[in-house]
């Protein structure tokens, strides 16, 4: 077993201790310029990706220029979903029925659901987010 187990720390730690000692025959400015070559690469390659990507990312923003009204009709509904769901690791899977009906069941055990918001009449506006305080500095 001894045998063993020195025999595979020797094959362990042969590779790392040939890793780690330097060439003599290589000179450290060899090695200098083989590092800035490296950093050189890199460069290049973030330079390339980032002008293959920007008509991407320009024309996702522009998409999101024009959701943005959507956006903002959607917004009182999606709070007042928040308000009633609480937790979404409180529930299971959705499941449809054959009829059409979508039933999302609370998990067993999960905590008791909050109390239902009282709704506004419909032509009452939505109420907008709070404003964020602001501290002088």
């Amino acid at each position: 077993m001894k045998q063993v187990f020195l025999a595979l720390a020797l094959f362990l730690c042969g590779p790392v201790t040939a890793q780690t000692t330097a060439d003599p025959s290589v000179p450290a400015e060899e090695v200098g310029k083989g590092f800035s070559l490296m950093e050189e690469g890199a460069k290049l390659l973030s330079k390339g990706l980032m002008s293959e990507m920007e008509p991407a990312l320009d024309e996702m923003g522009q998409a999101l220029c024009g959701l943005e009204p959507a956006l903002k009709d959607l917004q009182p509904k999606m709070l007042e979903l928040l308000a009633i769901v609480d937790d979404l690791t409180n529930y299971q899977p959705p499941e449809r029925l054959e009829n059409g009906d979508i039933l999302i069941r609370r998990k067993p055990g999960a905590p008791a659901a909050p109390p239902l918001p009282k709704s506004a009449p419909e032509n009452a506006p939505a109420p907008g987010p709070e404003p964020i305080p602001q501290t002088d500095l």
